[in-house]
This record gives C-alpha cells, sequence and structure tokens, in this order.
C-alpha cells in the first residue's frame, strides 16, 4: 500500500542475513519509479548509497544484489537503487541497446540526465522522510551508464555528497554507443562540482570510451581527494578484487564522516 505522505509504495520484502531487501514504487509525476532498498538489521542506517546500474542492466542486476546486501549488513548503510532510463520495470520487457539509446537520444539526453537525476534526489528524500535513509550523508556508485546518470545526480547533492564510486567513463566515446549519447560540457560541469572523495575506475583498453577521454573526466572532478585506478582489459572486463575495492572506499569515508561528526558533536 501507498504511503499517505510519501508516496512511496512498499511491494515485497525479504530477508537475509544481516539484511533486509524491500521493492518499492515511488509515486511522481510523470510516472512511477521504481527501485529497492537494502537495510541494515542491526543498526539505524549511518548514512546512504546509491546504486547506478550500467547499460542493459537493472536495480537488482547480480551486483546490485552482492554489493546492496553487503553494504547494508556488513557497513550498515541504507542502500538505494532505481531503474534507469528506458531499464527494468520502466518497460514492458528489456530492450536492445540500441533501442534505449535511441530512446534517450529523442528525448535528449539532458531532459534524460535531469529526469533521471530528480528521480534519484526525490528517492533519496521519500525513504529518509520515513526514516528508511540518511539524506543528509549520501554517496554514489556507477559504472559506465551508470557513472553518465551518478556523476550528476553526485553534482546535484552538493554537500550531501560522502563520496563517489565512478568509472569505465569519460568525455568521448566510440560507436556503437549512439552519438546522441554524447554530452561532454553536461559531464565536465558536474565533474567541477564534485569535491567530494572519488575513486575512478579506468579499463585501459576499453573499446567504448577512451583512456585519453576518462582521464580528462578524473582530471576535471573539483576533489582534492581523487583516486585513479587502472585494470588491464576491455570495458566489460572486472577483476575479481575491484568489487571489494568499491565497496572499501565507501566503507572508509562513510567511517571517516561518522567520525567526523563524533567529534564535532563531542565539543
Amino acid at each position: 500500500m501507498p504511503d499517505p505522505v510519501s508516496q512511496v509504495e512498499w511491494l515485497k520484502e525479504e530477508t537475509t542475513t544481516g539484511c533486509t531487501e524491500r521493492s518499492f514504487l515511488l509515486r511522481r509525476l510523470p510516472r512511477p519509479v521504481p527501485g529497492v532498498l537494502w537495510s541494515p538489521q542491526a543498526t539505524v542506517p549511518q548514512a546512504t548509497v546509491l546504486l547506478f546500474h550500467g547499460g542493459s542492466g537493472h536495480k537488482r542486476s547480480e551486483r546490485h544484489l552482492r554489493m546492496g546486501r553487503w553494504l547494508a549488513s556488513a557497513a550498515g548503510l541504507a542502500v538505494i537503487a532505481i531503474d534507469g532510463p528506458y531499464h527494468g520495470d520502466r518497460v514492458p520487457a528489456p530492450m536492445a541497446p540500441s533501442v534505449y539509446q535511441q530512446l534517450i537520444a529523442d528525448e535528449g539526453i539532458d531532459r534524460v540526465t535531469a529526469r533521471m537525476t530528480a528521480d534519484w534526489l526525490d528517492a533519496v528524500s521519500a525513504l529518509a522522510d520515513l526514516g528508511f535513509a540518511d539524506g543528509a550523508h549520501v554517496s554514489v556508485f556507477g559504472m559506465s551508464m551508470g557513472a553518465r546518470f551518478g556523476l550528476p545526480a553526485a553534482a546535484a547533492l552538493g554537500p550531501r555528497l560522502q563520496c563517489a564510486v565512478l568509472g569505465k567513463f569519460g568525455m568521448r566515446q566510440t560507436e556503437p554507443l549512439h552519438p546522441g549519447l554524447s554530452a561532454p560540457d553536461l559531464m565536465a560541469t558536474a565533474a567541477h562540482a564534485v569535491s567530494a572523495p572519488v575513486l575512478y575506475h579506468v579499463q585501459w583498453d576499453d573499446e567504448i570510451f577512451p583512456r585519453d577521454g576518462q582521464f580528462e573526466l578524473f582530471d576535471a572532478l573539483a576533489s582534492a581527494d581523487k583516486q585513479l585506478i587502472a585494470r588491464p582489459g576491455p570495458h566489460a572486463q572486472t577483476h575479481p578484487g575491484d568489487e571489494t575495492s568499491w565497496q572499501d572506499f565507501i566503507r572508509h569515508n562513510t567511517r571517516a564522516l561518522a567520525a567526523n561528526d563524533h567529534g564535532a558533536n563531542s565539543h
């Protein structure tokens, strides 16, 4: 049933070790936003993480399931994922990359990015109002298409952004991506607005996002504390240890903020 204040409709709830997973719909115009929330069972979430999926993925992709459950149960964080544009439960059936890319290009990449950013910010606000998330301390994770939409959302969070793990994305792109998805000025503006710690992942032999364009985006980030990890291999390859590194970076920066907040409150 939808909550009368937040317009969050809870769809399904599952419990795993140390974690509760809830599927939801956020009732907002022009159409509902499908999402999933992972919550720690043993503690009140001390911060929130947003998981942005890649192209042809969805909110409950295998990586999201692993990371959502671990970040909730082991790190004590609220973890939110929503479906990307023309992905997951936003469409009746999965679309081929050429189809959803054309739809995004037809709508306009700037407009789609603004729409997705609004969906994410509204989801954080609604779940925070219900006590399921910390809307004041938020981190962002996204690779590839996840970085395309995660970086502008991270910028829109402003001082609420705790840290970001981004990568497999850059200022330039090659085929087979639709040229209408390219938005270097939009990405540069977003990067200049991000000053929180960032871990940036580059696949050295990325055939979709040229290496120099990824370095250019990393350089544009305003963060004083930013790290770049480069791995050999093509775009879709992920080293077995990368997921752990991404999670540890988020947990480390969450703990650092919690320690700072505790120190400030003790004076």
